[in-house]
């Protein structure tokens, strides 16, 4: 494994909450790594884990879904949603011969800015020691 690794991070996160934390690292200029690439949803209910599966296929590294704390979401049971796909897609990820921990699951409020940087900045280093997605190597030879 080379030492100049950067993981990508694909983040697919709620508009209402995670979204607005991610914003909120941003206007504060709250550092964290630049790995994560952004995808806002209205809510993280609406991760269909066939976009979870694609972006790994695709050569992302790791997939963050964020979104409201449970009984805070603003459609209703959004988040439920998406903590049952989430464990189904773990499943899905060793099946396929790939670590469960590249999949994360994260409650992160519009007010918790430094969270998120700190969400991103733990996600990244542990990616980085996994190494990377095997399914590159799959789909590039």
């Amino acid at each position: 494994m080379s030492n100049d690794f950067e993981p990508i991070i694909v983040a697919f996160l709620c508009n209402w909450c995670t979204y607005t934390g991610a914003d909120l690292a941003g206007t504060s200029r709250i550092q964290y790594p630049p790995n994560v690439r952004i995808i806002r949803l209205m809510c993280s209910g609406a991760v269909d884990p066939v976009y979870v599966l694609k972006a790994l296929l695709d050569g992302a590294d790791g997939v963050l879904i964020g979104g409201c704390g449970p009984g805070d979401c603003h459609y209703q049971t959004g988040n439920y949603k998406a903590r049952r796909r989430v464990a189904i897609l773990k499943e899905t990820l060793k099946q396929m011969g790939l670590e469960e921990d590249r999949l994360w699951l994260r409650w992160i409020s519009a007010s918790e800015g430094q969270l998120f940087a700190d969400t991103v900045t733990e996600m990244t280093a542990a990616i980085r020691k996994m190494g990377p997605n095997p399914m590159k190597r799959e789909w590039t030879v």
